[in-house]
């Protein structure tokens, strides 16, 4: 029983390893042949873990084989535009401005239903509001809507506004993010200062901290409604 729980505990780990190496897509993005390698090194994985009769060894050189594979493909795919075509295909437009192409339904096998469904998610649910939809090589749809369709934005309206700041996490979970406060630029004695203004008396206490370059804070306490409120510019956080 030991040696089961050593070699999944193995496996486990060369597999996790494996998965950095590969980057941090989710499965919704990958492309073809990286949910196929994904599918291949899972089942892979699960033979040696249960049958002891197969060597460690025997398990772990076909996914360093598959990871190696991946490399190669991905280093194809990004010198040639060709062979990318090849093995993940390429986007293609669904609907038109003259509507939905129902060839190109046809050869990506999608049904009408199909389009509708990932329109909705794009967040619009009539066609006469789209003027292109692409389907992409990962399977996600792309809407670009007729222009009185569109999102309003502050440029549509002329409107001049402060460039976005991202926020940076001081505190998460009631730890101090030792790290962000260089990069916020702010002392550790201004946490609790920031904490006393969100009604937070301990730093344990908080679940979530944020600053961002403006001096605008997101604060929250465990299992209480979250608080924003406006300081003075702490530092640079970020642009």
């Amino acid at each position: 029983m030991l040696t089961i729980v050593l070699r999944a505990i193995l496996i486990y780990l060369v597999v996790l390893f494996l998965y950095r190496l590969m980057g941090k897509r989710q499965l919704g993005q990958m492309q073809p042949f990286e949910l196929v390698l994904t599918l291949i090194i899972a089942d892979l994985a699960t033979i040696p873990m249960a049958e002891i009769s197969v060597p460690v060894l025997h398990g772990i050189v076909p996914l360093l084989t598959l990871v190696l594979l991946h490399f190669a493909l991905t280093l194809l795919c990004k010198l040639s535009s060709k062979f990318s075509h090849f093995v993940s295909g390429k986007p293609v437009i669904v609907i038109n401005p003259d509507g939905i192409d129902y060839r190109s339904l046809k050869n990506l096998n999608l049904s009408i239903d199909d389009i509708m469904e990932a329109m909705r998610g794009a967040g619009y649910f009539k066609l006469e509001q789209v003027q292109y939809a692409i389907m992409e090589t990962n399977g996600k749809m792309s809407v670009f809507p007729k222009s009185e369709f569109a999102p309003l934005t502050a440029g549509d309206m002329n409107l001049k506004v402060d460039k976005s700041a991202l926020p940076i996490n001081v505190v998460c979970e009631g730890k101090v993010m030792k790290e962000n406060l260089k990069i916020a630029h702010i002392e550790q004695e201004n946490i609790m200062e920031l904490l006393d203004k969100a009604g937070i008396k301990r730093v344990k206490d908080c679940l979530i901290l944020s600053v961002d370059k403006a001096g605008m804070v997101f604060a929250q306490e465990y299992n209480k409604k979250y608080i924003t409120f406006q300081t003075k510019p702490l530092g640079q956080v970020t642009e």
